[in-house]
Order: C-alpha cells, then structure tokens, then sequence
C-alpha cells in the first residue's frame, strides 16, 4: 500500500511540474504548441505504425529535455543571480542539449519527409 501512495503522490508532483511549464516556461509553451501540430502530421506522414511512433517519440524528446534544462535553470537561479561563470557554463549545456534534443527531431523529421516526397 505504501508504493501505492507513494506513486499516487510522485504522479501529483509531477502533475504540479507540468502545470508550472504549461505556465510560466515559455519555450516549454512554444514545443507543446508544435507538438499539437506535430502528433497529427505524425499520423499523416508516418507510413508505418513503427515510423509514426518514431516521429512521435524524437519529437517528444525536445519538451522532456526543455523541462530538465528549465529545472536546472531554476535550481541554479535559487542559488543567486549574480553572474558565476560555473551557473552560466550549467545553464549554456542543459541549453545545448535541448539544441541538439530539436536538431535530432528535425534530421528525422528531414529524412521522413524527403522519403515521403519520393
């Protein structure tokens, strides 16, 4: 019973976590406003359930790693906003990684259009 409340209660915080980004993370805002766009193209595009669920996912990757780089931000924002050269080099990498999280979904989303073209 107690993994049960513990889940119920990991689901509420991570509910709270999404209701903050859906908020006050704009950029968070930005990529679920493309990924309302994106699930259907998903299904129009994909040829297949496999390459549909791909589109999905690599896309999908770009808000997870958002709400990692926003949390990051914020841990480092709560230790002071004086300018430190380890918080700026913390917030430039989780910055790159949700720039490499958009460059993975555009290369897939590239090759699956150009495949449909063809």
């Amino acid at each position: 019973m107690n993994l049960i409340r513990h889940l119920i209660k990991a689901l509420f915080y991570a509910w709270d976590g999404l209701k903050v980004a859906v908020c006050q993370e704009r950029a968070f805002q930005i990529e679920m406003g493309v990924t309302i766009a994106v699930i259907p193209l998903a299904f129009w595009l994909g040829r297949s359930w496999e390459a549909r669920a791909l589109l999905i996912m690599v896309w999908l990757l770009v808000p997870i790693v958002e709400l990692v780089n926003s949390s990051l931000e914020t841990a480092v924002n709560r230790m002071g906003t004086e300018h430190h050269l380890l918080s700026k080099r913390a917030k430039d990498l989780a910055a790159a990684a949700v720039l490499l999280a958009l460059l993975n979904a555009a290369v897939v989303w590239g090759f699956m259009l150009l495949s449909a073209w063809r």
